[in-house]
């Protein structure tokens, strides 16, 4: 018997679909993603992007609270087996004191468990392969299982691109970063040098939101000029908060456990030398890739590779019955909180197109 619908991914917008479709009664499959070395290498581990990240200031619902309040919530919220993922934060020797917002795996771990409350039935595996040219449609896990689905709800996300430094890893979630939007008002890069890395209208506008809170702001580029349109060029190089750092590349991120990042250690593309520069933060913006690669080519994407939505403020993709939300469709946002909210969407939207259908 087919599911009434598949939702395939575990960040926010997966969740909150969860969630929605499930009070609907539509009785919600998740496919959460595996736990495998080449999702942690990838950065495509269950929970999403959210759950790489520190402390969540912008998500709307979290203020500050006492991270003695913060544990016995959790305590009371999750299961042993799922507060257990978490009892770091709150006892040994890393744990965090005083009062903060919800970090990131936090977050997630509520999403997840406020879905599963409602009746969400989780599959801890990928989807590797969707067949969307008949319908049912069907689709196989990596663990070779497959299911029939009434319709689909993608929401596997976006990676962030990184370099692929051993320090970049090192130091994620410790002054490295994909997002400044997300991170760049936390309080180590408050008043202190910050890094960005990149050339294109992404680099410019990380860097220029990062004037806002850093005492300078270094943009790294490979080249001698941006790859940034003329505005944006103009944009980074009259912002006198902006050093520009040409025919450069990030060679190492430097820091330590203790500290986190304390400088990078940049390379000329000229001549090979290198320079260090003290900074509290590296910010990596050279770009996101769409999770799609196990569509096949089955549905239509933007010119940016983004699943595209066909109808105006909707969630519909180029096959009836498959809905898209979050990163994997929204190349311009790209918020925990605009994903929730079409995670939101796709769950309504595919609710009503099940019941034109005749299927309740």
């Amino acid at each position: 018997m087919a599911e009434k619908v598949v939702i395939i991914g575990s960040g926010p917008a997966g969740w909150t679909a969860a969630i929605y479709a499930a009070r609907a009664n539509l009785e919600p499959l998740v496919f959460e993603g595996a736990v495998t070395q080449e999702n942690s290498e990838k950065g495509t581990l269950p929970l999403g992007q959210l759950n790489l990240t520190t402390e969540v200031e912008n998500f709307p619902g979290w203020p500050h609270a006492d991270v003695g309040a913060l544990q016995q919530f959790s305590q009371s919220a999750l299961p042993p087996e799922r507060y257990g993922v978490l009892s770091h934060f709150y006892t040994g020797k890393n744990a965090h004191t005083g009062k903060r917002s919800a970090i990131g795996p936090e977050l997630m771990e509520y999403m997840r468990q406020q879905a599963a409350n409602f009746g969400t039935r989780i599959v801890t595996d990928d989807i590797v392969k969707v067949d969307f040219k008949k319908h049912p449609f069907t689709v196989t896990s990596l663990e070779g299982k497959t299911v029939d689905a009434l319709s689909v709800i993608l929401a596997t996300g976006a990676r962030a691109n990184y370099l692929g430094l051993p320090s970049e890893d090192r130091f994620k979630n410790n002054g490295v970063s994909a997002c400044a939007v997300c991170d760049g008002a936390l309080p180590r890069f408050r008043n202190k040098p910050l890094v960005v890395i990149g050339g294109g209208d992404s680099a410019v506008e990380e860097g220029t939101y990062l004037t806002k809170f850093a005492s300078t702001v270094y943009m790294v580029h490979r080249r001698d000029q941006l790859r940034a349109s003329k505005i944006m060029q103009k944009r980074a190089l009259t912002n006198s908060k902006i050093t520009m750092k040409w025919n450069h590349q990030l060679d190492e991120v430097l820091g330590s456990d203790a500290k986190g990042v304390t400088g990078a250690r940049l390379k000329s593309t000229v001549d090979g030398k290198t320079e260090e520069v003290e900074a509290s933060g590296v910010f990596l913006a050279i770009g996101h890739t769409p999770n799609t690669d196990f569509l096949g080519g089955q549905l239509e994407l933007n010119e940016k590779g983004y699943i595209k939505w066909v109808k105006a403020a909707r969630t519909n993709t180029s096959i009836d019955g498959v809905f898209a939300a979050g990163d994997v469709a929204d190349d311009y946002y790209k918020q925990a909180v605009t994903a929730a909210g079409t995670g939101c969407m796709a769950a309504l939207d595919a609710e009503r197109w099940l019941a034109e259908k005749g299927h309740h």
